[in-house]
């Protein structure tokens, strides 16, 4: 993939946004809840699946490498975090949101579709991740009905609102960019 130099810019701006989505967060235990997908996802609606997901990947590789952008911090022992598997799906999420809308007609109801189908992405790898992490790697007594509760029941409430949130604000910078997204 070539890319040129706006793309790298907006690339790399998501990158930074996804960041800063880390920080505006509510806390609930175990699971932070974070506007990390609300950039995700956008950066897929705008950018589409590959850039979209090199956003994440961009966002994720900054941390990996020590910068303190995610929501505990940096580095590569983050990866030992039960909340890692959140950041992988992010990359996930973001191709397959805009891989989805590139291939439906562009509507409210597509990328609200989308949306919900890359939130589930991130759970899928997110909530095993999180178990496997506390089970065996930090030793943790969890049951998988803990890691289910605490990783995914307890913030898909907020993650359906973020879900609407973030369709809502997609469709309406599409239009604005001259997308052909239709509310």
């Amino acid at each position: 993939m070539n890319l040129t130099v706006k793309d790298k810019i907006l690339i790399s701006t998501f990158a930074a946004l996804t960041a800063i989505g880390a920080f505006i967060r509510i806390p609930v235990p175990y699971v932070p809840f974070t506007m990390q997908f609300f950039f995700c996802s956008i950066s897929a609606i705008i950018l589409g699946a590959k850039k979209g997901a090199l956003s994440q990947l961009l966002y994720v590789l900054i941390g990996l490498i020590g910068i303190p952008v995610f929501t505990r911090g940096g580095g590569p022992q983050y990866i030992f975090q039960p909340t890692f598997g959140y950041l992988i799906g992010l990359i996930l999420s973001s191709y397959i949101i805009g891989k989805v809308i590139s291939k439906k007609k562009n509507s409210f109801k597509n990328v609200f579709l989308a949306n919900i189908i890359g939130v589930i992405v991130i759970y899928l790898i997110g909530v095993p991740y999180f178990y496997f992490i506390n089970k065996y790697y930090l030793g943790a007594n969890i049951s998988i009905s803990f890691a289910i509760y605490y990783g995914f029941l307890l913030t898909i409430p907020g993650d359906i609102v973020k879900v609407l949130i973030t369709s809502l604000v997609g469709v309406r910078v599409t239009s604005s960019l001259n997308h052909e997204i239709v509310a």
